[in-house]
């Protein structure tokens, strides 16, 4: 038996799925996570052989969560299943060690065919957004623009980002200027959406 876990801050999805992988014979859903922190947690303490997760959920967000599960366990695999099929979250995940990236509206028979694929050690990603993802254009920000823009939250102000990066109010206000410019923002918070929608923080 394949033991899977399922992480999705909606209940109903979760247990939608849960019900529908048990249908299949080598399949075993042992446990279930609705955040991001809880879901680190229970991996830890379930050590399942697949965690299906989701992008976006309360707390750390799933590149995340795959990244410190990669980190504190051996032989536990991660599968991204989420509505958020940006070809830069894609990319995201990747790196963070993630071995299958699906949409939720595939059906559930390839949800389980790549749960067992990546169970066995290979990879498995949907193919139009594998091919989104290669023509995806570059990343125009700096390593430093990338890092203040991740800094962005409706409330901060530039001298909050400032003191978090250990740089003058100005100097941040250049950088987040810079940014905009880049990617044809009008506001901080717009070209921070627009970095993570694609991926790049």
């Amino acid at each position: 038996m394949i033991r899977v876990m399922l992480v999705d801050d909606e209940r109903l999805t979760r247990d939608a799925v849960a019900a529908l992988l048990a249908l299949e014979p080598d399949l075993d859903v042992v446990g279930q996570a609705a955040d991001g922190e809880e879901a680190v947690r229970l991996a830890l303490e379930l050590v399942p052989d697949i965690v299906v997760l989701d992008v976006e959920m309360p707390g750390l967000q799933g590149p995340e969560v795959v990244e410190r599960i990669m980190a504190s366990a051996e032989g536990i695999r991660c599968v991204i299943l989420t509505r958020h099929a940006r070809p830069g979250v894609l990319r995201r995940a990747l790196a963070a060690g993630a071995r299958g990236f699906l949409p939720k509206n595939v059906p559930v028979a390839e949800l389980a065919e790549a749960i067992r694929q990546v169970r066995a050690g290979r990879r498995h990603v949907d193919e139009s957004m594998a091919a989104d993802a290669l023509a995806e254009w570059p990343c125009p920000l700096t390593c430093r623009e990338r890092e203040i823009l991740a800094m962005v939250t409706d409330s901060r102000t530039a001298a909050d980002i400032a003191r978090l990066a250990h740089l003058s109010a100005g100097t941040v206000r250049n950088y987040l200027s810079s940014a905009m410019t880049k990617l044809a923002a009008r506001t901080r918070a717009e070209a921070a959406r627009i970095a993570r929608d694609h991926g790049w923080i």
